[in-house]
């Protein structure tokens, strides 16, 4: 299980704890920064699933691809939210060069 797994688990518990406190106190502001944390959490924990799953398809890579692959999921784990901007970005530009004109 990832860092970002644990976090994500986390962050999703204090956001229902944040939410439900601010439904029973009728703080509009604590429960949306609850609803927030709770979808950040998720976002973590879907992250940390990708991760775990990139980390099987390592093992199975032919040999002399294996490091630049360990290389690749060590950039992920450290650099979140630029993996995610760089793959975001990828797609859409692979989406805009499939599309016929």
């Amino acid at each position: 299980m990832t860092d970002q797994r644990i976090d994500g688990a986390a962050t999703e518990l204090e956001g229902k704890a944040q939410s439900g406190l601010g439904r029973l106190t009728g703080d509009s502001k604590l429960q949306l920064d609850g609803k927030i944390n709770e979808v950040k959490g998720k976002a973590l924990d879907a992250y940390g699933r990708v991760i775990d799953g990139l980390d099987g398809l390592v093992e199975k890579a032919p040999t002399q691809y294996q490091d630049k692959a360990r290389q690749g999921l060590d950039f992920a784990r450290r650099k979140p939210l630029l993996t995610t901007g760089i793959v975001a970005g990828l797609a859409i530009l692979l989406g805009g060069l499939g599309r016929r004109r």
